[in-house]
């Protein structure tokens, strides 16, 4: 199986030894608190379930700053985007050494993580507003990823960590999020050699259902992960849960037994177009996929990135050899009326616009929302269906 990134084995951090979690939530109850936010809370519950690896906690300021403009830390690990816990106030941890790091989404505050405290470092709005543009590749406030970003606080607090527990994410998600441990054994189990990853914060409609079954064929693939983030999004965006239904759904109608598994993760969207998805390929190595599939505008969000420059930043910024796992590029993929079947459109010679079945996700919302499916060339019914039903709902 295809190695994790930086190390020879997978290094998660949530602590599972009963005996320790328990001395640790005891200890917990004695340190300084700290309430994350919730773009702090999802780093850690990366670095619990093993997608982080190796990291072994947050970074101090020298290595974000490092990671945003060189893609690299301070002593030299390739990384894409910086993992740091950004606070308002620190006066509650001011002198500690070890805090609890409490989690902001679930009721109660229930400890996350216990900090082993390196350092708290002030923030300068220049320093902010560097590491933003190179994430961003933008300082629009507009831009969900930049507004997020840039109201998480000026002090950095950084230091290696002991995950207690992954959030809401098991409890919320039980059949689907799984840690990049459980991916690995259960690629293992099925007896996977080359597994492609598929990225999603969408239902799965046509074009993606056919972009995983041609993947799978020009690679040789064993089978496909569908990997769906199951944390914030933006406003308007859809569901995990109705997401999950979907995917599920299209799974079970469409795919051959024992060539897909659905599964999540913990993550807020970062809407940071190719940054994000290098970043996605670095956590799909450690969960054991040996190829990543990048679309048009892959993790990207209204007109700030070029449609292909998820892809050309691997040719561009990724070293060769940084990462073992390959991407699948893929173009924008629609139903063609003259072929009768869905094509990558680069690859459709003698085709115009009016010859592909193209919605734009307004007019889909558009007709979920009056009730109406969408093409059966653009949606498969039974996913349509559920959608419908949910913005019927909804409205």
């Amino acid at each position: 199986m295809i190695k994790p990134h930086g190390s020879d084995v997978l290094n998660p951090l949530l602590v599972e030894d009963p005996q320790l979690h328990q001395q640790l939530l005891t200890e917990a109850e004695t340190l300084p608190s700290l309430l994350l936010n919730s773009a702090a809370a999802a780093n850690a519950v990366m670095l619990g379930a093993g997608y982080f690896n190796p990291l072994t906690g947050y970074m101090n300021l020298a290595d974000a700053l490092s990671v945003a403009e060189n893609l690299h830390t301070v002593d030299g690990l390739f990384w894409p985007v910086p993992v740091v816990n950004l606070v308002e106030d620190v006066s509650a941890i001011a002198g500690a050494s070890r805090i609890a790091l409490r989690d902001p989404n679930t009721a109660g505050n229930p400890v996350m993580a216990i900090m082993t405290l390196s350092a708290i470092e002030t923030v300068s709005d220049a320093q902010i507003e560097t590491m933003t543009q190179q994430i961003f590749g933008t300082l629009d406030p507009q831009h969900p990823g930049v507004a997020t970003f840039g109201h998480l606080g000026r002090h950095l607090v950084s230091g290696d960590i002991q995950v207690l527990n992954l959030s809401y994410f098991q409890a919320d998600f039980p059949d689907t999020f799984r840690t990049a441990s459980e991916i690995r054994n259960e690629i293992a189990e099925r007896g996977w050699n080359k597994v492609v990853a598929f990225q999603t914060r969408n239902p799965m409609h046509r074009a993606h259902e056919e972009l995983c079954h041609m993947a799978m064929a020009r690679l040789g693939a064993d089978g496909v992960v569908v990997h769906m983030l199951l944390g914030k999004l933006k406003e308007g965006d859809i569901p995990a849960s109705v997401r999950d239904d979907c995917i599920r759904k299209m799974v079970e109608l469409y795919f051959p037994e024992n060539t897909v598994m659905v599964t999540g993760y913990g993550f807020d969207m970062l809407y940071a177009g190719p940054r994000e998805a290098v970043l996605h390929a670095v956590f799909r190595q450690n969960m054991g996929a040996t190829h990543l599939i990048v679309g048009r505008d892959h993790a990207g969000v209204g007109d700030y990135y070029g449609a292909f420059d998820a892809q050309t930043i691997f040719d561009e910024k990724v070293p060769a050899g940084a990462l073992e796992i390959e991407i699948f590029r893929a173009d924008h993929t629609a139903f063609s009326k003259k072929l009768g079947r869905v094509v990558m459109m680069n690859e459709a010679e003698d085709h115009s616009k009016d010859d592909f079945v193209l919605l734009s996700g307004t007019k889909v919302r558009q007709m979920l929302g009056d009730g109406i499916a969408p093409p059966p060339e653009f949606s498969r019914p039974e996913v349509a269906k559920i959608l419908m039903d949910y913005y019927q709902l909804e409205g």
